[in-house]
């Protein structure tokens, strides 16, 4: 039902007139210190994509690398966590594949169901549509701050249970709502994904800086450098489409190591129209308890231009 062209999360096969089935598979190095997060993290980060297209996880694979001198406890534990979130979306955890390799590795390869015409794309926003996200922003920042010694394990609890969160009460919010483009934010971070889902609609967007849920101290290690290595790539290339505006060279800069700051199971972004935003956010307090945010405003424009007010 799909190409390559938009970048979208899943692959999509249409097998008939009422079902569509969904496709990905995503895993990385260890993201967390104790076993059981990490593959909590990778098995939520995994599963997210099928809650992008606005599908239903049904079923999963292990895909795990190890090194062999680690012990099988670890294994055992990394492998609990991404059960406990498969389960926890009421999905089948089948079976899967493990490799040797010189560093650890986990991830799923996951299955999902939806109907062919509620399959959602990361394409398709229109000018005064509004932008929802879902998580706080600064995943990496605050994981690269950790490994520096300026943040504590305590401190990084709420990063950690952020990144386990699945985003099936994200995607839950939508139902009834009708959506124009949906995707997750993921290692491209805020600019990079919003900027695919802009340039493959179209259109451009006023960011809301003073919008954008962040994490307490994000800002902070941007503006002192504290910065994943990815996020210098990404900032390379985002400096392209995020617009520098009135902004002077200094605070554009730090604007853009949170912008382009790799996040590791995100949240969803979400373009509605107004009136179906509010009802989405309202939707998503009564499931969640906290708050998502409208940050960005869809407007005429060059395709994938973003504009930082």
């Amino acid at each position: 039902m799909l190409g390559f062209d938009t970048s979208d999360d899943c692959a999509v096969l249409k097998v008939s007139d009422e079902q569509a089935v969904v496709l990905t598979l995503d895993f990385f190095t260890p993201i967390a210190d104790d076993p059981y997060e990490f593959g909590a993290i990778a098995a939520s980060n995994s599963i997210s994509d099928v809650y992008a297209m606005g599908a239903k996880p049904i079923a999963a694979l292990n895909v795990m690398g190890f090194p062999k001198d680690l012990t099988e406890d670890v294994a055992k534990e990394i492998l609990r966590g991404g059960a406990d979130k498969v389960a926890e979306c009421g999905a089948f955890l089948v079976g899967g594949h493990i490799v040797e390799c010189f560093e650890p590795k986990y991830g799923l390869a996951v299955l999902g169901v939806a109907h062919p015409d509620k399959i959602r794309r990361n394409e398709g926003t229109r000018p005064g549509d509004v932008v929802v996200y879902t998580k706080p922003i600064g995943m990496g920042l605050m994981h690269s701050a950790f490994l520096a010694g300026l943040e504590t394990e305590e401190s990084m609890k709420p990063i950690v249970e952020s990144m386990m969160e699945l985003n099936k009460p994200a995607a839950e919010a939508m139902e009834g709502l009708n959506p124009h483009a949906v995707t997750d934010v993921t290692g491209f971070g805020l600019a990079g994904h919003l900027h695919e889902m802009l340039e493959s609609s179209g259109n451009s967007a006023i960011l809301r800086w003073d919008s954008i849920p962040l994490y307490e101290g994000a800002y902070e290690y941007s503006s002192s450098g504290c910065r994943p290595g990815k996020t210098f790539d990404v900032m390379e290339w985002a400096s392209e489409f995020v617009k520098k505006g009135t902004m002077d060279d200094i605070t554009y800069d730090d604007r853009m190591g949170v912008l382009c700051d790799p996040q590791t199971s995100g949240g969803l972004l979400i373009a509605l129209t107004p009136k179906e935003a509010e009802t989405y956010l309202e939707n998503f307090k009564k499931l969640t308890g906290r708050d998502a945010a409208i940050i960005a405003e869809i407007i005429d424009g060059p395709g994938g231009v973003i504009f930082v007010r």
